[in-house]
Parts: structure tokens; C-alpha cells; sequence
């Protein structure tokens, strides 16, 4: 697939996979992609793990489901989270950024914003969302063919630190890699964040996965041959709304907005395609 047209394509895929098995030869152009990031004095900071075994997929899909449903009971995801919360394709296209959260049983449709506000303690408990959003993260993490694992060296990866700088950086060019490759070989992927963000969580992924003490789980991924048919989640969103070119660049400096003529020229990423302008 030319360049261009994968980063027109790329998204996240939030449906299950095929059952498919990912060839050998595509995990092996995944890693040797993502190593052709560039990384501080060619430190190449991160190592990759690769979960086919279908026993330990459930059981990091129990450990995900659980988090996700603590997550939510605590009201600790809502807080983090609300900002980027969209209701209508209207409030999504006005911010350009976000999440419009679009797809929900209907008995939830007329409380979708009481369900999503600050003030939710145990109400998401009580309305099953909760148990919905557990539900559907365990059950889309253990359907998946494969899973992928990223830690960093600890002795690049220090937050707070310009290494740890860095190794953000170079991890952000890793993921947007393996991104573009897997859209190029019709595959999806997904980040398995919620138990990374619970510290008990994530320790039973690193006891699980045997990361040794010098390297930092950083970051989990679902990936796999994508299925056109799959259904959507329960609860589910999409975020193709973008913000504009002219909005997103300033000139020279901070205050100087572009000038008109490069504000309006032609685009070389959309020309002669729909630009997603709308979740």
C-alpha cells in the first residue's frame, strides 16, 4: 500500500478480528519495522513480546476486564477521560477532536451524558455500565489472534529525565509505525490501555509476562486480520473528526496564524478523497 494512503486508512479497530492466525512473516515485518524508528544515539530503547499462547490471551483479558470495570466504578476513567467525551456529531465536528460516543443500548441513550459526567460514582454500577464495558474489553482481548507487549530500558526510559524524553518520543514513532504497517496488511490494532493504568493491574501483567526488572511495560496492543462483518461493542465511539490544517500549524511564531496562501493550499494527503470531517 503507497505511504499516503495508509495514513488516510489508519485507524483504530475497535470490532473483533478474524480468527486467523497472523503469519510469522507479518509479526516479523511488524518488529523489523518498528525498529527502523528512529531512537536517541540509535539507543533503541524498546523490545517487543509476542502473545500467541491462547491461555495466557485470557487471562490478560481477565486482567483487562477487571480493570476496565474498576476504572469505571471508581469514576477514575470518567475524570480522566471526560473532556474528550462526544455526544452528538455536531459537538464532535465543532471540537474536531474526541471520541463521539455514538453506539449504546437504548434503555442508556437518554442519560448517555448523566452516564458520562463527573458526578458518577456508583450510578455506572448500578446501570450496568460497568459491567458492560468489563464485558466487552475481557471478551475483545481474548478473542484476539495476537497480542503485543512494548517495555523500554529503564536506562532511557526515566520520566521527568530528558532521556525519558526521548524514549517517549521513539516509543511514539514505534506505535504510529506498527500502525501503518498493520493498515497496509489489512490488519487492525488496538490499545489494551485500561490495565496499565490500574498499578495493581499492571503488575500482574509484568509478573505474567516475565518483564525483567530493568525494562518498563509501557504500552499493550490487540492486533489481527480485520473482520468487515464484526459487530460493534456494546458501548462503543468513533473519533475520525480531525482538526484543520490552519488550526493545527502557526507560523513562525505562536500568534502568527499561517498566511492564506499556504493555509489554502491544496492538500496532497485528501486531494481527490473524502476528508473525514465528522466522527
Amino acid at each position: 500500500m503507497e505511504l499516503l494512503e495508509a495514513i488516510r486508512r489508519r485507524k483504530t479497530t475497535n470490532t473483533p478480528f478474524r480468527p486467523d492466525r497472523v503469519s510469522d512473516e507479518h509479526k516479523r515485518l511488524l518488529i523489523e519495522a518498528a525498529s527502523r524508528a528512529p531512537s536517541h544515539f540509535n539507543s533503541q530503547p524498546w523490545r517487543f513480546i509476542l502473545i500467541e499462547d491462547k491461555a495466557r490471551i485470557h487471562q490478560i483479558a481477565d486482567i483487562a476486564g477487571d480493570a476496565m470495570k474498576q476504572l469505571m466504578n471508581e469514576g477514575a476513567f470518567v475524570a480522566r477521560y471526560r473532556r474528550y467525551f462526544r455526544f452528538s456529531t455536531e459537538e464532535s465536528m465543532a471540537a474536531g477532536n474526541g471520541i463521539y460516543v455514538d453506539n449504546l443500548p437504548s434503555v442508556l441513550r437518554p442519560m448517555v451524558k448523566l452516564i458520562f459526567s463527573e458526578q458518577v460514582g456508583t450510578m455506572l454500577s448500578r446501570l450496568g455500565v460497568s459491567n458492560i464495558l468489563g464485558h466487552d474489553q475481557r471478551r475483545i482481548v481474548r478473542d484476539a489472534p495476537l497480542l503485543m507487549a512494548i517495555a523500554l530500558d529503564k536506562q532511557e526510559y526515566k520520566p521527568g529525565e530528558l532521556s525519558g524524553l526521548y524514549a517517549s518520543i521513539t516509543l511514539g514513532a514505534v506505535i504510529q509505525t506498527l500502525w501503518l504497517v498493520t493498515t497496509a496488511l489489512d490488519m487492525g490494532m488496538q490499545f489494551i490501555s485500561t490495565p496499565l493504568e490500574v498499578p495493581e493491574s499492571k503488575a500482574r501483567l509484568v509478573t505474567l509476562l516475565k518483564i525483567p526488572d530493568d525494562y518498563e511495560l509501557v504500552a499493550m496492543f490487540r492486533m489481527g486480520y480485520k473482520d468487515p462483518a464484526a459487530a460493534r461493542n456494546t458501548i462503543d465511539w468513533t473519533s475520525n473528526q480531525r482538526k484543520h490544517f490552519a488550526e493545527l500549524a502557526r507560523y513562525n511564531d505562536w500568534d502568527t496564524p499561517l498566511p492564506e496562501e499556504m493555509a489554502s493550499a491544496r492538500s496532497l494527503l485528501w486531494e481527490g478523497h473524502e476528508m473525514p470531517n465528522q466522527p
